[in-house]
């Protein structure tokens, strides 16, 4: 597993170990959850692979059925598996913003868990540049759950204490990644096999960004 310097963590970072990242890998592997730190809000991961990992985290939420849970990928050949193919314009975009914070929503490759899906065959994954999510997405094997670490329609966690709060005792291990200043969410777009796409959550990265590294595309 290739371990990346936590040393180098946003300011304000908690003094997270590659041990309690180990920890947390652990962890997954036991169809556990755990909440770790993004560049935008504090998340909860679950391994996207183990069915009863991913039941167990929708219980914690208290998330509907119909609103697919997205991931973290440690590459983009990690994001790019489980899609069935890659329009133009989201390699493009993922070439221009990864890593950050955009979610692409992709035509999901056959054989993934319905609760990563949504209604209309797409799986929305991001590769994230926090060092700790990154670090904890290649231990656990390239890819990670990543919704918000709050339960369903409250406001995403910006400090481990309000992710402690709001989830106690149902995640197995919590990574301090100190408080996070990001006041916007990933912006999330979804494209379709026909390579059409649209924006389904404005969010860190504005429109005017994404049309500007889409015109290169001619």
């Amino acid at each position: 597993m290739a371990h990346t310097d936590l040393s180098k963590a946003p300011p304000g970072a908690g003094a997270a170990t590659s041990d309690d990242v180990a920890n947390a890998a652990t962890a997954l592997r036991a169809s556990q959850l755990v909440v770790f730190p993004t560049e935008t809000f504090y998340a909860i991961g679950a391994d996207p692979m183990q069915s009863q990992a991913l039941a167990a985290l929708a219980a914690v939420k208290g998330r509907e059925s119909d609103k697919p849970i997205a991931l973290i990928a440690a590459t983009r050949e990690s994001a790019f598996a489980i899609a069935r193919e890659v329009p133009a314009g989201a390699l493009l975009l993922a070439e221009t913003f990864w890593p950050g914070p955009l979610t692409l929503v992709l035509p999901a490759r056959s054989g993934l868990n319905r609760l990563l899906i949504g209604p209309d065959g797409g799986i929305g994954v991001r590769v994230s540049p926090h060092p700790i999510a990154g670090e904890l997405a290649s231990a656990a094997g390239g890819l990670l759950t990543a919704t918000s670490a709050n339960l369903s329609g409250q406001p995403p966690a910006r400090t481990l204490a309000e992710a402690r709060q709001a989830l106690g005792g149902r995640i197995s291990v919590f990574i301090d990644g100190g408080v996070l200043s990001s006041n916007a969410p990933s912006t999330v777009v979804e494209f379709t096999q026909q390579g059409t796409y649209r924006i389904v959550r404005p969010g860190a990265i504005d429109h005017n960004s994404l049309t500007a590294a889409l015109r290169k595309l001619g």
